[in-house]
């Protein structure tokens, strides 16, 4: 899947600081791009460690176009799944015995 100029841009800076709602009022939260290992392979997703609703998480992912996790929840644009943002010439090397 071929990440849009705004996923790549945020991935470059390595956070971005978005309008969130959490209980009730807008607030700018700080996210940051974190490297997430899955067995042997590795993705990009946007972090932060307030908690965030599900549904909230769910609009951010699809605006950006990049995984979205916060303390309580991990959420894909529409659509997608984790394959989909594996970076193939990331993945890490397992250790042979």
């Amino acid at each position: 899947m071929e990440l849009s100029n705004l996923a790549k841009g945020i991935i470059q800076r390595g956070s971005v600081k978005l309008r969130i709602l959490r209980s009730g009022m807008y607030q700018q939260i700080t996210f940051d791009v974190k490297e997430v290992r899955s067995g042997n392979v590795q993705y990009k997703e946007l972090f932060t460690n307030r908690m965030i609703d599900v549904s909230e998480l769910t609009r951010v992912a699809n605006e950006v176009g990049l995984p979205v996790a916060a303390q309580n929840a991990v959420a894909f644009p529409e659509g997608t799944t984790m394959q989909d943002f594996i970076d193939p010439s990331s993945s890490v090397p397992t250790q042979s015995t």
